[in-house]
């Protein structure tokens, strides 16, 4: 190889450095499996959300908060700033041109020997292609690059949690109205054979055959479910306008199918293991490609200490006036390359250097605390879907019962045996209790979404995603 060939080839050799520290996933600080899990198999996180949730209406209300929620569309907008500002890193890349028009008119006062002082006019136009490329011979530019675009991509898997959290809290809501529509019906139709009690009661007590005290332990009781039911209305309408906020438009939600009375308790939510998370998890994968681009950073901070190599082309037409200015013997042009070396700058560089560091630390700390938190929030829905299990298992035992008392107790009151005491104390138990099993059941099927979320689910990459890999998320349209 001739020495001016090496002489060429060395740009392209050096173009190839890059200081930013090899990328190593940091390990995983939680342990290689749920405490209690018992289901294998692949993750549910990689069902996606139109699949997991059965219920049309409920799928219709998820689909229209995507779209319309706010937060969602404010999300999309900083996906939209973060990717502009990768491409304005990335054309730092390339060389520059510019088409350059100057025009310049003045004078100027000169000393000629034996003349004394002269004025000179000047005039002078110019057309120019001016070109300008700096070297990325140290990869601080290419390094701000991939650091743009970690960001970039960090923020598209931010989107995703944000629509993951907002699916859980739509199908949440639901929940809550589903739960709302089933506590109602059993208030009402509490009220309605509280109300026939009271009606006995109070006949009973006008012919002189029972006492003013029952009949007012009558009214105690219905007044009781009156101010439950009350109570239930004013949440269902906090819990509606919950709804249309999340889904950005009023929400109508009709009496549906899904009555949490008959749904079943027990789900089959494989879970996979921990290390699933790594791929699933949006905020676990946002924070990795935080910490590629803070690496991407260290990079650029290391780069800028050694020399910077640009080079200036410029080629067009000058003349004194704009009638010669594309005439003969007008052609000019320019060829100034640069190099910069720092020498001096109060220890700008290295205080630069030193914070690039400083966050790439606090990245790796980030990075392993979202980890630990996905561990706990997995495990939190595991305890919650056991717990809730064996809860409501009790409290049908429980309900059993106290149907059993209370008919017990209408009949020993009916035959004289007892005071209506013992009836009020049996149905205000057994309503109370029919109304906490209804919360459990909506609480045990809450917790579902919980582990699906904690998982997540909602927006499943391919198998082997790997946050690192080039190109964009692959995450897919948040209406797939």
């Amino acid at each position: 190889m001739t020495q001016a060939a090496i002489v060429l080839a060395m740009p392209l050799l050096l173009a190839g450095c890059s200081f930013a520290p090899a990328h190593v996933r940091p390990a995983q600080p939680v342990p290689q499996d749920y405490p209690g899990a018992t289901s294998g198999g692949a993750s549910i996180a990689r069902i996606g959300w139109r699949d997991f949730f059965r219920e049309d209406h409920l799928r219709a209300l998820i689909a229209t908060a995507l779209d319309n929620n706010r937060d969602i569309q404010i999300a999309a907008a900083r996906i939209a700033e973060a990717r502009a500002a990768w491409r304005i890193e990335g054309s730092a890349v390339y060389p520059e041109l510019n088409a350059v028009g100057t025009g310049t008119r003045g004078r100027s006062i000169i000393n000629l020997p034996g003349l004394g002082s002269q004025s000179l006019d000047v005039k002078q136009v110019s057309a120019q292609l001016s070109a300008g490329w700096e070297i990325d011979f140290w990869g601080r530019l290419r390094n701000l690059r991939d650091a743009a675009r970690n960001q970039y991509l960090a923020t598209e898997e931010a989107r995703r949690a944000l629509a993951t959290d907002l699916i859980a809290q739509v199908a949440n809501g639901y929940l809550l109205e589903r739960e709302y529509e089933e506590r109602v019906a059993i208030a009402e139709q509490t009220i309605a054979t509280r109300a026939e009690s009271l009606r006995i009661l109070r006949r009973r007590y006008e012919v002189g055959s029972g006492s003013k005290l029952e009949m007012t332990q009558a009214q105690t009781l219905l007044a009781q479910a009156q101010t439950v039911l009350q109570g239930l209305e004013q949440d269902r309408a906090v819990n509606r306008n919950a709804l249309a906020l999340l889904v950005g438009q009023p929400v109508e939600i009709p009496p549906g199918p899904l009555g949490l009375a008959q749904a079943a308790p027990q789900i089959d939510l494989p879970t996979g293991l921990p290390s699933d998370l790594i791929a699933n998890r949006p905020d676990i994968i946002a924070a990795e490609y935080r910490l590629r681009a803070a690496n991407a950073n260290i990079g650029a901070a290391r780069a800028a200490f050694f020399p910077n190599i640009s080079l200036t082309v410029a080629f067009g037409t000058a003349s004194p006036d704009l009638d010669g200015l594309f005439g003969d013997g007008s052609r000019a042009w320019s060829f100034t390359p640069t190099i910069t070396q720092p020498l001096f700058n109060g220890g700008r560089l290295a205080a630069n250097l030193d914070v690039m560091k400083a966050r790439q630390v606090g990245a790796v700390a980030e990075y392993e605390k979202t980890v630990q938190s996905a561990f706990r929030d997995v495990s939190d829905a595991l305890v919650r879907r056991r717990q809730l299990a064996l809860q409501i298992e009790t409290t049908r035992t429980v309900l059993e019962a106290l149907r059993e008392r209370a008919r017990l107790a209408q009949l020993r009151f009916d035959h004289g045996r007892s005071a209506y005491l013992e009836v009020l104390d049996a149905q205000r138990d057994l309503f109370d209790t029919e109304q906490t099993l209804v919360q459990l059941r909506r609480a045990h099927l809450a917790s579902a979404i919980a582990l699906y979320a904690a998982l997540g689910g909602g927006f499943a990459g391919p198998p082997g995603f790997d946050p690192g890999a080039s190109g964009t998320p692959t995450s897919g349209e948040l209406q797939r």
